[in-house]
């Protein structure tokens, strides 16, 4: 098995690694709800997708709250 000649410094070592980063995702307002979602993807919240009614969205069920026990 090969070994590297000689030693890399921290110096070359950090400067290769500056540009591993984590890349920040693009987010926009829904036009309908103006809530913010992933850009080209359907609004989990209203259902509409470039102005159009996409998905339909069901409602959730609310829990009962059981105090006093």
């Amino acid at each position: 098995m090969s070994v590297p000649k000689q030693r890399h410094t921290k110096g070359r070592k950090n400067r290769r690694r500056a540009n591993i980063k984590i890349s920040s995702k693009n987010f926009i307002s829904c036009s309908q709800c103006k809530k913010m979602i992933r850009r080209h993807a359907a609004c989990p919240f209203c259902g509409y997708y470039k102005g159009k009614k996409a998905v339909e969205i069901k409602m959730k069920k609310k829990k009962k709250d059981k105090k006093g026990k």
